[in-house]
């Protein structure tokens, strides 16, 4: 059978603290004018320093399939699909698509601000090379999957994150492309919503088109796709059933962080809601370097800035083991003065009490929630804490 998609040596090389370049022609004749006198002043970009965020990478995916795309923060997963989206061409390398793609790689993309609800779906649907009556046919399905009929003819500028995430899938989805590329943009939304769009993946997979998944939620990955590719440093380590790789990755990527600071809010993890100050686990009379046992008490606790006075937040954590399952939800952790109330913009601190004889032996890893006004998941930290039992 003929693949769908065909990666042949894919690498993919970026300056650091230069962004991609889209130029009009303006810029390029600008650009002309001006390269001698950057090599007459040494500013050269021979002498800027590189990185390779993908190297080599190879690979097929068959009409129907549903492959998850794993690797931590950092390892060239979102940069693979920006450029099987074409959002960004490979340094070298070669792509084969057969087939209309449907992207959803970021809260939005592909929306103009401007328009309204409505007006993207068409716009949305003509990019993928619809017909008008092709979208119309579909519209009310997308429209009632999204829940936003009393918000359709608002501008898109207008809509809070939760329902820019709920109509930007919605159209993805359901604008049957023949390939569908999600990254890890689910951790927008509520829990209920997350798992609408888990359970339209898997129709859609079911449907026989074929979808690329990239996430950190290994049991997502595991029910939704049959095979996985494990990337580390922008190369492939590991390919084959979901499983094993995701196994396989679990197993071998877990080390010991059982604390974390971010001293700059500029560059600590987070958006313009909300940022990390602090996380680290700890047995409950000692410190995060001290051994926690089996019969062990311990303290999770975050520090956190809330960046927009007047919300109301709470954390939710949950606890993976080694497999990738959860072996333990605490459920919403807050500060109890302010459970409830307004919180001001400041710096605040939560903390979670585990008892002893809970947990067994082995690695653990902390996925931190940020829940704003009792649903919406504002910051989502999958690889917030991860500790030895």
């Amino acid at each position: 059978m003929k693949s769908i998609i065909s990666a042949r040596n894919i690498s993919k090389q970026y300056r650091i603290g230069q962004r991609e370049a889209y130029g009009t022609l303006r810029d390029t004749l600008a650009s002309v004018v001006s390269a001698p006198f950057r090599r007459l002043s040494g500013n050269s970009r021979a002498t800027e320093e590189t990185i390779w965020a993908l190297r080599d990478v190879g690979f097929e995916v068959a009409p129907g399939e549903a492959v998850g795309i794993i690797g931590r923060n950092g390892a060239g997963k979102s940069t693979l699909l920006k450029i099987l989206s074409r959002i960004t061409e490979p340094t070298t390398g070669r792509i084969e698509l057969y087939g209309r793609v449907g992207s959803l790689l970021e809260v939005g993309t592909g929306f103009h601000p401007e328009l309204t609800g409505r007006e993207n779906i068409y716009l949305n649907g003509a990019i993928l090379g619809m017909q008008r009556a092709e979208i119309e046919k579909k519209f009310d399905e997308i429209v009632s999957f999204a829940e936003i009929e009393r918000f359709l003819d608002t501008p898109v500028k207008r809509y809070s994150s939760g329902m820019y995430m709920r109509l930007a899938f919605a159209v993805a989805a359901h604008l049957e492309p023949e390939i569908l590329l999600v990254d890890e943009v689910l951790a927008v939304g509520d829990a209920q919503f997350q798992k609408k769009c888990l359970g339209k993946m898997g129709e859609v997979a079911r449907e026989g088109r074929t979808v690329l998944f990239v996430s950190h939620n290994m049991m997502a990955v595991q029910n939704l796709c049959r095979r996985a590719i494990w990337l580390d440093e922008g190369q492939i380590v590991g390919s084959g059933e979901s499983g094993q790789v995701v196994a396989d990755y679990l197993q071998h990527s877990f080390s010991a962080l059982a604390e974390q600071v971010w001293e700059d809010i500029a560059t600590a993890p987070g958006n313009d809601k909300v940022r990390l100050r602090s996380a680290r686990v700890r047995p409950a009379d000692g410190f995060a370097s001290d051994t926690l046992t089996i019969c062990t008490p311990f303290v999770i606790e975050f520090e956190y800035w809330n960046l927009q006075p007047g919300a109301r937040l709470d954390l939710s954590l949950h606890i993976y083991n080694e497999q990738g399952i959860i072996a333990f939800n605490p459920g919403t952790v807050h500060e109890p003065a302010w459970h409830g109330r307004e919180f001001p913009a400041g710096l605040f601190r939560s903390a979670c009490q585990v008892p002893g004889n809970l947990l067994n032996d082995g690695m653990y890893r902390v996925e931190l929630l940020v829940v704003r006004d009792e649903g919406l998941i504002v910051h989502r930290e999958d690889e917030a804490l991860v500790f030895e039992v």
